[in-house]
């Protein structure tokens, strides 16, 4: 039997489009980048060259999910975008650039389908576990990362994102022209599949021991590129966000 009839079944979902990630633009973008933005990439070699790998980072700045699909070694990544940002332009250009959609609010069916379609394809996805951009010291952490995981038998490669957003910052500024960003990707870690249904404790179990193997990483990340967290948003620029977490953090 495919893969993609196994429920959840992927089958009735086309894989996202990524005109922009499979041509010659991604390197172009990454040249064009590194003109103003010294970007640093550490680990590149502990990311898989071939099969389906969920990348988990954390989230500091409106940069990270362009950079970490742009910049992650070796292959596309389809990151899990909100919704919101899906309008007008740069919702097209976020199409084109085969970021999906997500509803963080509801149960968003198709975005987990969209995902399924793309690991179970071999190619990789990107999630946010924090699920909203803020100090990235992974006190929020969501279950999705873990879940796809469960699912697929993907492994999860932790992607530590530091320098996108200067100490004190706002919520939607970018790298100062000069200024450092690292992209530090760690070991993989892969979790024992289960079979339909997935229940929420296993979940859950799952997703603190993501969480735990991507602390580590986070204390390794800023030991070796000297950088630090930019601590918390201003309270008024924070977004809500679901109380779907696994850390009392994760509540609103």
């Amino acid at each position: 039997m495919s893969p993609h009839r196994l429920p959840p079944r992927s089958d009735r979902v086309r894989h996202p489009w990524r005109v922009l990630l499979a041509s010659p633009l991604r390197p172009l973008a990454r040249f064009l980048i590194r003109l103003l933005v010294p970007v640093r990439v550490h680990g590149a070699d502990l990311v898989p060259q071939s099969g389906p790998v969920i990348f988990a980072a954390n989230h500091i700045g409106v940069a990270d999910g362009p950079l970490l699909a742009i910049f992650a070694p070796g292959r596309p990544v389809h990151a899990l975008t909100k919704a919101e940002m899906f309008r007008g332009f740069l919702g097209r250009f976020l199409r084109a650039s085969g970021q999906i959609p997500i509803d963080r609010f509801h149960v968003d069916a198709r975005a987990v389908r969209e995902s399924l379609r793309v690991l179970r394809d071999g190619g990789a996805i990107g999630v946010f576990p924090e699920g909203r951009r803020d100090a990235g010291d992974l006190s929020r952490f969501h279950r999705g990362a873990a879940y796809f995981a469960l699912v697929t038998g993907a492994p999860v490669v932790p992607v530590i994102i530091l320098g996108t957003r200067r100490p004190g910052g706002h919520a939607g500024e970018l790298p100062r022209r000069g200024s450092r960003v690292d992209l530090v990707f760690g070991a993989p870690i892969t979790l024992e599949p289960q079979p339909w249904p997935r229940t929420k404790e296993q979940v859950g179990r799952a997703s603190m021991l993501l969480r735990e193997h991507m602390l580590v990483h986070l204390d390794h990340a800023r030991t070796l590129t000297g950088q630090q967290l930019p601590g918390p948003l201003p309270s008024a620029e924070v977004e809500p966000d679901p109380a779907t977490g696994v850390t009392e953090q994760g509540a609103p």
